[in-house]
């Protein structure tokens, strides 16, 4: 396998993971209609970046899922683990934690496009670059909105007994 055909496959497995972590907040945190709605909507741009890196990755030999993972039975044991857990900490606390964990997944996500779109560049490959070019602004936006739910959250959730 290649060093592109690797990055590809990699970014394909992170994207996955991204739109989960997405689903999973706005599942946990209905309440919140800027969490739900918008994560939901999120998280559809990054299944259709597993799409075209699936598509782009028959350019490279590989043939990956191009259907965004099937998250049912995960979701359903994360479920009840954040029900135990909520049991212990306030969901203001477990809002951090996913608002956290999406903004890391999406700076690590951001960067492998990054990657990609540089060597892309290097090889003049054009169908490559452009996928990287659709799909890594959505990425960074995603990254934006973390960062920025995050920054409005954080200090009334950590000064608020």
């Amino acid at each position: 396998m290649t060093k592109v055909a690797m990055a590809i496959r990699e970014l394909h497995r992170a994207e996955n993971d991204l739109a989960a972590q997405l689903l999973h907040a706005a599942d946990r945190h209905r309440v919140d209609h800027e969490i739900c709605h918008v994560g939901r909507d999120l998280a559809r741009w990054s299944q259709q970046h597993v799409r075209e890196l699936a598509a782009a990755g028959r350019d490279h030999g590989l043939e990956l899922n191009p259907e965004p993972a099937d998250d049912g039975m995960l979701a359903g044991l994360r479920e009840k683990g954040s029900e135990l857990l909520g049991r212990h900490h306030t969901p203001a606390l477990l809002l951090l934690r996913d608002l956290r964990e999406i903004h890391r997944t999406a700076a690590g996500v951001s960067l492998d496009w990054e990657v990609l779109a540089q060597t892309a560049q290097a090889l003049r490959d054009r169908n490559l670059l452009a996928t990287t070019q659709r799909c890594h602004p959505q990425t960074l936006r995603q990254l934006r909105w973390a960062d920025a739910q995050v920054k409005a959250n954080a200090a009334q959730i950590m000064v608020t007994p």
